[in-house]
């Protein structure tokens, strides 16, 4: 089987994961909108410095969207072992309903200067329709400076599930069990 095949064979599978479980239809898919509002005055010339589309890909396949900082000041510093809430200057809203945007660390901040979303991964609700603010935790040892502008973490839209809960007295045996956290080994 070729490449292609094997890529169709994907993409159909996972366009019927979407449409089936998660209940997201490969129309909606294909046509996904992410309404977008400029909250701060200096938001819309942040984000221009990515050119005439301001939330542009790095590459054809990249997952996600850069968030900036957007700063009443020209830099923003935060000590070792602290956090520090920043603005992107926009808010958004994805279309169709169904779709969530989650904030990321970027990987070069993390491994370059320590600097990781404190939460690990920020949720933005479809129906939060505020600025999207990014908190970052220094693990570094030291002082780092964010400048206005720049790239803080990463935005990825995602389905996600709204299942249908059931108590259950038990849940069905499984090889694996209740073992958890190395139970399986290295």
């Amino acid at each position: 089987m070729s490449n292609s095949q094997n890529n169709n064979d994907f993409t159909r599978s996972a366009s019927m994961l979407l449409d089936e479980v998660i209940g997201l239809p490969a129309t909606a898919q294909a046509n996904n909108t992410v309404d977008v509002a400029f909250v701060r005055p200096a938001a819309k010339q942040l984000y221009a410095q990515d050119g005439d589309d301001f939330f542009a890909p790095a590459t054809s396949s990249s997952a996600g969207f850069d968030l900036r900082a957007c700063l009443d000041d020209d830099e923003a510093v935060i000590a070792p072992g602290q956090r520090l809430k920043i603005g992107t200057g926009i808010a958004v809203q994805p279309q169709p309903s169904g779709i969530a945007g989650f904030v990321y660390s970027r990987s070069g901040l993390g491994a370059r200067d320590g600097l990781t979303v404190a939460q690990g991964v920020g949720v933005i609700d479809p129906d939060y329709t505020g600025e999207i603010l990014v908190v970052l935790l220094n693990t570094s040892g030291q002082e780092r400076r964010i400048a206005k502008g720049e790239r803080i973490a990463q935005l990825i839209f995602q389905p996600f599930m709204r299942p249908n809960w059931r108590e259950v007295t038990e849940l069905t045996p499984t090889e694996r069990g209740s073992g958890g956290f190395g139970h399986t080994g290295r």
